[in-house]
């Protein structure tokens, strides 16, 4: 995906990329999140914060146990 300074374009489609609640699953933990995602292709854009944020706190949760 490439960032354009108005708004996120898929690389692959071309077309901007619109926002979508999402279903996921990582190690056994599931959660929705709204992120950006092609309209087209339906390829998602996953942000750093959320890859590092959200999956380390599942990640944390486990250790905890």
């Amino acid at each position: 995906m490439e960032e354009n300074k108005t708004s996120m374009i898929c690389s692959k489609c071309g077309v901007p990329l619109e926002p979508a609640n999402l279903y996921f699953s990582y190690l056994k933990h599931s959660f929705h999140t709204e992120i950006m995602r092609c309209p087209k292709c339906g390829m998602p854009f996953i942000p750093e914060e959320l890859a590092e944020g959200r999956m380390s706190e599942v990640e944390k949760t486990l250790e905890d146990k």
